[in-house]
């Protein structure tokens, strides 16, 4: 197997940046495995002096079959820098496995993405592949299809990011007009649609939630797992997008996770109904409501 090129997206946080490393250096395959590290510069000055020790930092790694820094020279931000990252090196091996600063990977993490990666090329409504689990639901099987992208450890081939569209307007025109938004919501129980509202308005700047969407317009499904083999550590405060809270915490799991053709290619309604459950349980009125107060009361005012 020819392993797919690792894109790793690095900014100011070089303890997070080392244990990410760290992770992916726990896995076999990771020595025969190119690994491209996008480091972004300072939006303000007072960043400086943690870009500069990532970058110190991320020139000392070894252990991969290659290594390729890119220094951005101003500050592209994390959208612009994953649009135009993935889009050059998935262009150029037809594959890629996509991580953040902010995870852990599991010790065969690497091993199940390249399977998933090969086993699924050619499955033409399969375009994304993600690790990350934060439901704990026990009744999960151990990979399932799902109309959803998550973004922490994910990959995708160059044939399915050609259905990405930046363009988030046309996308919620899409949407609205084939009255799908209470679908892409997971039946109302999570705002995604209001998030590609923020991000048309210029109040975020996700790349996620229009990759989300422009796959979910397209009928193209994504592979998940039911055991997680990604821990977001970026939930500390740290990260731009990311406050406290707990809500997305995970437990790694340690061992190899078999990768099978499902069939037919479908979603798995049951899976889907998890996620309904989960998104309800921790995002109704009371759940925020409470979980803000909690928050409060021990000094976290993170999001």
């Amino acid at each position: 197997m020819t392993y797919a090129p690792i894109l790793l997206f690095v900014y100011n946080r070089p303890e997070h940046t080392r244990q990410v490393v760290s992770s992916l250096l726990r896995n076999q395959e990771a020595a025969e495995s190119p690994l491209f590290i996008y480091a972004d510069q300072s939006k303000t000055p007072d960043n400086d002096a943690a870009v500069q020790e990532v970058r110190r930092y991320i020139h000392s790694i070894s252990g991969f079959k290659s290594i390729t820094i890119i220094e951005r020279e101003s500050n592209w931000g994390l959208a612009r820098n994953i649009i135009d990252g993935v889009t050059t090196q998935v262009n150029e091996f037809g594959r890629v496995i996509v991580l953040e600063d902010d995870l852990i990977v599991a010790p065969y993490f690497l091993k199940f993405m390249n399977d998933a990666l090969e086993t699924y090329q050619d499955e033409q409504r399969v375009g994304h592949i993600q690790a990350c689990d934060f439901t704990k639901d026990a009744s999960l099987p151990d990979t399932f299809l799902i109309k959803w992208t998550g973004s922490w450890g994910w990959g995708t081939w160059k044939r399915a990011w050609q259905h990405f569209n930046p363009d988030g307007k046309e996308l919620l025109a899409q949407l609205e007009k084939r009255k799908l938004t209470r679908y892409f919501d997971f039946n109302g129980n999570y705002p995604f649609t209001r998030m590609l509202r923020r991000q048309i308005a210029g109040q975020n700047n996700s790349w996620a939630i229009r990759w989300n969407a422009s796959l979910f317009l397209a009928d193209i499904l994504s592979l998940n797992v039911g055991k997680s083999l990604i821990q977001n550590t970026g939930f500390d405060g740290s990260g731009t997008n990311c406050g406290g809270g707990g809500l997305y915490d995970s437990t790694l799991w340690q061992q190899p996770l078999p990768v099978k053709l499902i069939s037919p290619i479908e979603e798995n309604k049951a899976a889907r109904r998890v996620f309904e459950k989960y998104y309800h349980r921790t995002n109704c009125f009371w759940a925020k409501a409470i979980r803000r107060i909690k928050r409060t009361l021990k000094g976290d005012f993170g999001a």
